[in-house]
């Protein structure tokens, strides 16, 4: 089965396009070094829960919104050996201090995947 990094984020509504224009850079790296695909997703109905959500895992501020992305690999060990190159590669192109984002509160981890299910 795949690997997949997935991440949560809370992005600026005014920072859409900047984020947009960074994550399409990034998804350009991770295809690079051997992910099998990229997906990012703008929030549009994500309700504050009363004792988990994602507004509270990301501790959501007043014109923020949640993000929620994945990047899925064929396997643990093929992340694992593009991620030194990768790193390098995302510093060199992409300024990581000019993130659109507060990346103190990004959330990240992988995940191996345990079922799969399309049409």
């Amino acid at each position: 089965m795949t690997f997949v990094d997935g991440f949560l984020a809370a992005v600026p509504a005014a920072n859409k396009d900047a984020y947009l224009e960074t994550a399409r850079t990034a998804a350009d790296l991770f295809l690079k070094h051997g992910a099998l695909s990229v997906s990012e997703c703008w929030g549009e109905d994500v309700p504050d829960g009363e004792v988990t959500s994602f507004p509270k895992a990301v501790r959501l501020e007043e014109g923020e919104v949640v993000v929620f992305s994945w990047v899925e690999w064929p396997s643990r060990e093929a992340r694992d050996a593009a991620m030194p190159a990768l790193h390098a590669d995302m510093e060199a192109n992409m300024g990581m201090e000019a993130m659109p984002f507060d990346g103190q509160r990004l959330m990240f981890g992988g995940f191996q995947t345990i079922l799969f299910q399309s049409n």
